[in-house]
């Protein structure tokens, strides 16, 4: 990596809260192996219908709550949300080893995983302003994909040494512990106070405000669609590794681990020296070239490859999905205001699981009902068309400052008056700043970093 700028491990916040990311990511793979064994002990031959029910249960809590969290983050205070959802994603975890049906699992993955779609958007929409400086946000990112792909890779193994120890409760025991070393973690750390809001206080504004908003701004509705061929992409490896493995090749489960550290060995290089690259090119080309790959690889996977083949595929895949990964957070941090982050970022993570929920549903049913190269095929045509519809939706000249018109118009929302827009005269009753009241906007042409808020609803020019 570049070392020409400061690594952001060097700010302390940041290093207490990337702490508390590896620890709660470790705790998290470790529950992932032992969630299958449950499943096992639970339901018998029918695990693997269990398993696949909680999986879906967890995607539906992060679509349908993420939005809803987003839309209201802002009159939350961060910290202390940050350290509550912890401790309680520690509670429901730790009532796993005591569960005797199917339909209890089912309850207590979904609680988790509402903390976890609350939890998550809010973490990453602060890591921003502890970091300002666009190069070591840049970083930042890439250390947080390096530490996905690490635990992905290394949480098995982790997994299976204490296994031969101690029996599978201990991994759930073990990541109720990582949850309550993140909060602790948090509460050691000094975050900022979240921005103001510039938005009105009724509910269903403010929970739709997030997905309006992400989907008004064109960059990311292409981001998005890259989303789409992440998903065609990613849920090929994650659902049909074993199935090609161990029923085409005829191969083990080593061969099986193997493939499947193929993909995250070609998203960690990806992480190693993009932060390099985006010094130099612009996120949109980067991105879509991600498309391009994993769509590519996908087609190659027609011919149906032996090992060494199947191998450079993964690969080639991880290293398309990290480059339209990494720097996701960039794009959705330069389009949206300070105060507004957390909804645009719980919009994000909303819209690219529901991406992923599709996935994983084609690659399981395609690959059954078609067979292996019909699911290639039809996998890489999907991440074809995403990335080209990404190309369409994404415009080329997208600058981030641009001149607009205000036209003049009444309406009320949290203000301070320490702008043009909100220079006006009061009557007494309207109390301390900051305070809503209806006020009037004069016309006003200007020209500033543009993001949908409450002052600017549609985007300026033909994108309009």
């Amino acid at each position: 990596m570049n070392q020409s700028v400061e690594s952001p491990l060097k700010n302390p916040t940041y290093r207490k809260l990337f702490s508390a990311q590896i620890t709660s990511l470790v705790g998290t793979g470790l529950t992932t192996v032992a969630l299958a064994l449950l499943a096992f002990d639970l339901a018998g031959e029918s695990a693997g219908q269990v398993l696949g029910t909680a999986l879906a249960i967890k995607m539906i809590a992060y679509v349908c709550v993420a939005p809803i969290a987003g839309g209201f983050a802002h009159l939350l205070p961060r910290k202390e949300t940050l350290i509550i959802l912890d401790v309680v994603r520690a509670g429901f975890i730790l009532t796993l080893p005591f569960l005797s049906e199917p339909w209890h699992l089912y309850l207590v993955i979904f609680g988790v995983n509402v903390c976890s779609a609350c939890f998550t958007p809010l973490f990453q929409s602060t890591i921003p302003d502890i970091l300002p400086n666009e190069e070591r946000y840049t970083k930042a990112l890439s250390y947080s994909r390096l530490a996905y792909d690490l635990e992905n890779m290394l949480s098995p193994t982790l997994a299976a040494l204490l296994l031969t120890l101690w029996s599978f409760d201990l991994l759930f025991m073990l990541n109720g512990v990582t949850f309550l070393v993140s909060a602790l973690l948090v509460l050691s750390a000094s975050l900022p106070a979240s921005a103001l809001t510039q938005r009105d206080g009724s509910i269903l504004g403010n929970i739709t405000f997030g997905l309006k908003a992400y989907l008004k701004t064109p960059r990311l509705r292409g981001l998005l669609a890259l989303h789409g061929a992440v998903a065609a992409g990613g849920a090929m490896v994650i659902v049909n590794s074993v199935v090609y493995v161990r029923s085409y090749l005829g191969l083990g489960e080593a061969e099986t681990a193997t493939v499947m550290m193929a993909s995250g060995a070609g998203s960690m290089v990806v992480a190693l020296y993009l932060p390099r690259l985006l010094k130099t090119v612009p996120d949109r080309p980067v991105m879509i070239a991600g498309g391009s790959l994993i769509a590519s690889a996908l087609l190659w996977g027609m011919i149906m490859p032996g090992l060494v083949g199947l191998l450079c595929i993964w690969f080639l895949l991880g290293v398309g999905w990290s480059l339209i990964q990494t720097p996701a957070a960039r794009v959705v941090t330069r389009s949206t205001t300070d105060g507004d982050r957390t909804a645009y970022f719980s919009a994000n993570f909303a819209l690219s699981h529901g991406a992923w929920f599709l996935g994983y549903g084609l690659a399981g049913w395609l690959g059954a009902a078609l067979g292996m190269a019909q699911t290639f095929g039809i996998l890489a045509s999907i991440a074809f068309l995403a990335t080209l519809w990404a190309l369409k939706l994404w415009p080329t000249n997208d600058p981030v400052v641009r001149e607009h018109v205000h036209k003049a118009h009444n309406h009320q929302h949290p203000h301070t008056h320490e702008d043009d827009h909100h220079d006006h005269t009061h009557e007494g009753w309207e109390g301390p700043e900051p305070h809503m009241h209806e006020h009037r906007h004069k016309e006003v042409r200007h020209a500033h970093a543009f993001a949908i808020d409450a002052h600017h609803i549609h985007w300026p020019g033909p994108e309009r």
